[in-house]
């Protein structure tokens, strides 16, 4: 039996030690101001390995560190078979592997997390670890540095500052940083990009139309080529399967608005997209997370029509071949302002978020200047060498 004060971590292996790890995570959250609880029942499922088809290419440890017979931390450990398949320039590749859903009372306590996580992965036979990443790169990537003075919107991280430095402390260096942006859409771009969308309305080769939830599979299937097309070659690349579109997809139907979703073709192809999610933290922060007894009533009213919601652009992408072409940037521009233009006069929304955007994306840095949108947010992810 632990000594009072030893800190002791216990490896999760089955549906009662996954519900413990996730009320864990949400009992540090509800610390923190500007947190906004999630479902419950969806966060299990993440960590379930028969509900989220992340595992079925990897391998995931959950652990949770007790002191004195009291939770005091967790953190996940995962290899990802598709990522080490990946070249190692681009970020992952061989002998890298993850640590992910980081919390801890402490910097004892997170050092002794990130040593057991950094055990296992080596024991696998990792190398190099990279963090926090919870558990896919699609899906919470990074530690947030910058940002905590307000909510995160729908699929974002939010953690409390001092975790950096406790990382840090421990070996870790920053890898990768990604930017989410922030924009004012109650008014109209700038000029310029006023005149770069009435140019490609000119266009007669150009069509930017709304995604067909009518035609859902076939929509989803376009989409899922562009993006691993698009993305292919960006650092942290792990391709999306169709497993894990359709479970995204089921999951995010509700808050889907053909209005804020679009789909660009040149010539009758389609070779770019842009997804748009009205933020349904809006919604869950009324309801604290929790749909019993009564708030699965807001939460159907909001999905209905979502009125003055924050929008976030969580992804989009332009087929590789446009990639230095003047196109793939009118192509943004254009499905932007359509995007902007819905948002504002049909939902009454007034701010938008681009993200994450990778540090050096510079195609990406340079649309979210150019259409006067500002950095509100920076995750960051660690790395560190093992053995």
């Amino acid at each position: 039996m632990a000594r009072a004060g030893q800190i002791v971590i216990e490896p999760v292996s089955d549906k009662r030690g996954r519900a413990a790890f996730v009320d864990l995570g949400r009992a540090f959250s509800d610390r923190l101001p500007h947190f906004v609880p999630q479902i419950r029942s969806e966060q299990i499922e993440l960590v379930d390995p028969d509900k989220n088809p992340f595992f079925g290419h990897a391998r995931v440890q959950l652990f949770i560190a007790k002191q004195g017979g009291r939770p005091v931390g967790r953190i996940s450990a995962h290899i990802d078979e598709l990522a080490l398949a990946m070249p190692a320039e681009q970020g992952f590749g061989p002998g890298t592997g993850f640590f992910g859903y980081f919390d801890a009372e402490d910097e004892a306590v997170a050092r002794a997390l990130l040593t057991a996580a950094e055990g296992w992965l080596a024991g696998e036979g990792m190398t190099r670890v990279l963090g926090p990443i919870s558990l896919s790169i699609w899906e919470e990537p990074g530690l947030l540095v910058k940002g905590q003075d307000h909510a995160p919107m729908l699929l974002m991280g939010h953690h409390p500052a001092h975790y950096a430095a406790w990382i840090e402390a421990a070996g870790y260096t920053r890898a990768k940083t990604l930017y989410t942006y922030d924009l004012d859409i109650s008014k109209p771009f700038p000029p310029l990009v006023q005149r770069i969308v009435q140019s490609g309305h000119k266009n007669a080769r150009i069509n930017v139309r709304r995604v067909r939830k009518a035609d859902w599979d076939n929509e989803v299937a376009i989409i899922l080529g562009i993006l691993n097309d698009a993305w292919s070659d960006n650092w942290g690349f792990v391709p999306f399967t169709p497993a894990e579109v359709a479970y995204a997809g089921k999951k995010l139907r509700a808050i889907i608005k053909e209005e804020l979703n679009m789909i660009a073709e040149v010539d009758g192809r389609p070779v770019a997209f842009m997804l748009t999610f009205p933020d349904v933290n809006d919604a869950l922060a009324k309801i604290r997370g929790k749909l019993f007894p009564f708030g699965w009533i807001t939460m159907l009213r909001w999905l209905r029509f979502p009125k003055g919601a924050g929008m976030r652009v969580p992804l989009m992408g332009v087929l590789k071949e446009y990639h230095s072409s003047r196109l793939a940037s009118q192509l943004a521009f254009m499905m932007i302002e359509a995007i902007r233009e819905q948002s504002n006069t049909k939902f009454g929304s007034v701010r938008g978020e681009l993200g994450w955007v990778l540090e050096d994306n510079q195609g990406m840095v340079a649309i979210a200047d150019t259409i006067q949108s500002k950095v509100n947010r920076e995750y960051v992810i660690y790395g560190k060498g093992l053995g």
